[in-house]
């Protein structure tokens, strides 16, 4: 199967065969006008929900392991730096900080396996 993976600015076209994964092309992103529907879903950033006391949850966008967390509760982060990083199809997938904030809570740990949509870590 072939898949098209966008990584920070980075697009990334991949075959995987019988469990391999080969790189086919890689490019950098441009910016395209508006569309009205993606035509496929790619990889992305997480989303942050919304929860009580005006915090955000960030959460995974792919089911995978959690092979490092990078921030504590109480750190600072800004929009971009790593929170966490899983592991899917033997693929390492980066999980940024939506925005600037504090970290209010880690709600993973290495080496556990989540699912899509569950929370990582709560900025505020």
């Amino acid at each position: 199967m072939k898949y098209r993976i966008r990584l920070r600015d980075k697009f990334y076209e991949v075959e995987v065969v019988e469990g391999e994964a080969i790189l086919l092309d890689s490019y950098d992103a441009a910016p395209a006008a508006p569309v009205a529907a993606p035509a496929a879903p790619v990889a992305s950033a997480p989303s942050a929900a919304p929860v009580a006391g005006g915090a955000d949850a960030v959460t995974a966008p792919l089911p995978g392991t959690v092979i490092d967390v990078k921030v504590n509760v109480g750190d600072s982060v800004k929009k971009g730096q790593v929170l966490v990083l899983i592991e899917a199809m033997k693929m390492e997938n980066e999980i940024v900080a939506p925005s600037d904030g504090t970290v209010k809570a880690v709600h993973t740990s290495k080496g556990s396996a989540v699912e899509t949509g569950a929370p990582l870590v709560t900025l505020g």
